[in-house]
């Protein structure tokens, strides 16, 4: 079992849960898809499975690291119209070096965040959260889905996963 406990500092780093807080406050009432905890880690677990699938040997702690931080920007895109992506980037660079990650390794993470919304072919972390974010979405089951604007290739109208 790999270690996890510099997830756990992210999740615990007061930085993070000041975000996170604000975040969860600002989507009380959203209708669409919200950007909660649960939503995190789906995208953590569903990149680690598809890493599994593709052989590769991205470390659980890089992807769940990145999963954990690649939405917490969005309050941010709320309240002052900054892209999320460069928020959470942005948040994740003061935290990440606090909870052990490398320098490498933040820059692995910060691409990942920064490149999340990018359709991206191929086995990277980059295309690999890209599809989990998109797959963590329970469109089929969503009562706001013929409401919704995403377009019909992003949406995930059955169970795969």
């Amino acid at each position: 079992m790999q270690d996890m406990s510099r997830v756990d500092r992210i999740w615990n780093h007061p930085l993070y849960q000041q975000h996170l807080k604000g975040l969860l406050e600002a989507e009380q009432k959203r209708e669409f898809c919200r950007h909660t905890p649960e939503h995190f880690l789906d995208v953590a677990r569903l990149t680690y499975i598809f890493a599994l699938e593709a052989g590769l040997s991205i470390s659980k702690d890089i992807i769940y690291g990145a999963a954990l931080l690649h939405d917490i920007g969005r309050k941010q895109q709320y309240d002052h119209g900054i892209p999320h992506e460069k928020a959470s980037a942005a948040i994740a660079e003061q935290i990440l070096p606090e909870c052990g990650y490398a320098k490498e390794e933040r820059a692995f993470i910060l691409d990942a965040i920064l490149s999340h919304r990018k359709k991206e072919a191929g086995e990277s972390l980059n295309g690999l959260m890209y599809r989990a974010d998109k797959m963590s979405r329970l469109c089929f089951a969503c009562p706001a889905e013929q409401k919704c604007d995403w377009p019909k290739e992003k949406k995930n109208e059955t169970i795969q996963y």
